[in-house]
């Protein structure tokens, strides 16, 4: 984890491949633990549902917000919003499409156009 004045996760870690999302349950209150792709904007880290809502991961984060994202070694406590501004929508959208469009066989256009885009706030440290 970051010291001192920064606000999130070392920066380094914007190029891991992906990361691990542990929500809680909405039914079982068991934590849920998912490997999915991200990026990274301290303090915030994106992430596009291409189920939107009916996805269960995010229907757990609706139930309950409070998050663990697993980034390389670090594990960082968040907070998930599904709304976030036309700026934060837009600039996720093109973040994630250019970070993994290169090593992605297939065309990633659709899904960075009509995925949900999902904010996780980081907690201060």
């Amino acid at each position: 984890m970051a010291t001192g004045a920064e606000p999130g996760p070392d920066s380094s870690l914007a190029s891991e491949e992906y990361c691990y999302l542990t929500t809680v349950g909405r039914k079982t209150g068991k934590p849920h633990r998912i490997e999915i792709w991200f990026a990274l904007r301290d303090p915030t880290v994106f992430m596009l549902s291409g189920g939107r809502n009916k996805s269960d991961w995010v229907k757990n984060l609706v139930a309950n917000p409070a998050v663990k994202l697993e980034l390389s070694v670090e594990t960082i406590a968040a907070t998930a919003r599904s709304e976030v501004t036309p700026e934060e929508d837009a600039w996720a959208r093109q973040a994630l499409v250019a970070k993994y469009q290169p090593g992605y066989d297939g065309d990633l256009t659709n899904w960075g156009k009509t995925s949900l885009v999902v904010a996780h706030d980081i907690a201060p440290a």
